[in-house]
């Protein structure tokens, strides 16, 4: 099914009978969860996401941020377009007890879906299992772009959501990788890892990793996932001679940053607000040499050599969201999942 295709029946799905658009269709956490899709599917809405944004037919403006003065609370709003499906959204995220232990805090995130050709909406969505996909992949896409040629060993740092998918969808996107390691602190964070590489590659073990810098010395691609409290700051004089490290979370010191050959970024923009963390200790960040999508498109190098360290910045782009959310929508709606509520009634 192409784009249009797609975007053509789920908007006959969604679109209530003419004369009412009072209704929205609301796809809660357990909804979601029992949809089937497979990581390269994800792999590939993702990308085509960034695709259509470079070709300038989306919109991804700047995300807002909200955090009070002590920091015990983040959140987020995202507004964006996406061209290919001819559909707005919003997406809005909320986390509270930043300050406490991982038990302790509360997170919310919510995508509400409109068709811009019909003008109605489409449906509003828990994001929790669309950003749990999203992140990974593209970590995934980074790595497939910016990664040495031949590169073999990986090396994840962390293991709460977006640690528990990232081999999988590494190894969706670099088949060739014969070594996956593993830092991680959490025993519970450990065993959902190795539950997750046997769902999707049950031939594949992962190695528990103790020793931080002789793991990273030993990885062509580092993804970096762990929350704010790890123990884990990778330096850049441990790494390599060609080494790509992916920050999505913690697990990275600045110098990484600092000291990379070459920078890609999702988004600059997001990066200066967001990658405030890997500052300098004036405050600054460098430059970025590329943006992701233009690397997708092959309009921007991934990296220039073999030998190059490049840093790669993954930020949540809401066009990705929006692209996933849209194909989790359609594959609800033809399951007829979802509660219809009349809001505007």
């Amino acid at each position: 099914m192409t784009d249009s295709d797609t975007g053509t029946a789920i908007r006959a799905a969604a679109t209530p009978p003419p004369g009412d658009d009072t209704r929205l269709r609301i796809f809660s956490t357990s909804d979601l969860a029992g949809i089937d899709i497979s990581l390269a599917d994800v792999v590939d809405t993702v990308e085509g996401a960034y695709l259509t944004l470079h070709a300038g037919r989306s919109d991804n403006p700047r995300k807002l941020t909200v955090k009070p003065q002590d920091g015990h609370s983040v959140s987020y709003a995202m507004l964006g377009r996406d061209g290919t499906r001819n559909v707005v959204a919003v997406k809005t995220s909320y986390k509270h007890g930043l300050d406490k232990g991982r038990e302790e805090q509360h997170y919310y995130t919510s995508l509400t879906l409109y068709d811009d050709v019909t003008g109605l909406p489409v449906a509003m969505m828990d994001c929790s299992r669309i950003g749990s996909l999203r992140t990974p992949a593209v970590s995934a896409l980074l790595a497939r772009a910016c990664a040495a040629p031949g590169a073999r060993s990986a090396l994840v740092i962390g293991t709460g959501t977006q640690g528990r998918l990232a081999l999988p969808f590494l190894l969706t996107t670099l088949p060739g990788l014969d070594r996956l390691m593993l830092f991680g602190t959490r025993p519970e964070g450990i065993a959902a890892v190795g539950e997750q590489l046997r769902t999707h590659f049950p031939d594949r073990d992962v190695e528990l990793v103790t020793g931080l810098r002789a793991a990273a010395a030993d990885a062509d691609v580092i993804v970096a996932t762990a929350g704010a409290h790890t123990p884990a700051a990778v330096e850049a004089d441990w790494l390599k001679p060609g080494a790509l490290c992916v920050l999505v979370g913690h697990g990275l010191a600045p110098s990484t940053l600092h000291q990379a050959d070459r920078v890609i970024a999702t988004s600059e923009a997001q990066m200066n607000v967001t990658g405030t963390d890997m500052a300098d200790a004036d405050g600054e960040l460098p430059a970025v040499d590329a943006e992701f999508p233009a690397v997708l498109a092959g309009t921007a190098a991934g990296r220039h050599s073999a030998q190059e360290r490049v840093f790669a910045y993954n930020s949540g782009l809401v066009v990705t969201d929006i692209a996933l959310g849209h194909r989790f929508a359609q594959l609800a709606l033809a399951r007829n999942l979802g509660t219809e509520v009349p809001l505007w009634q």
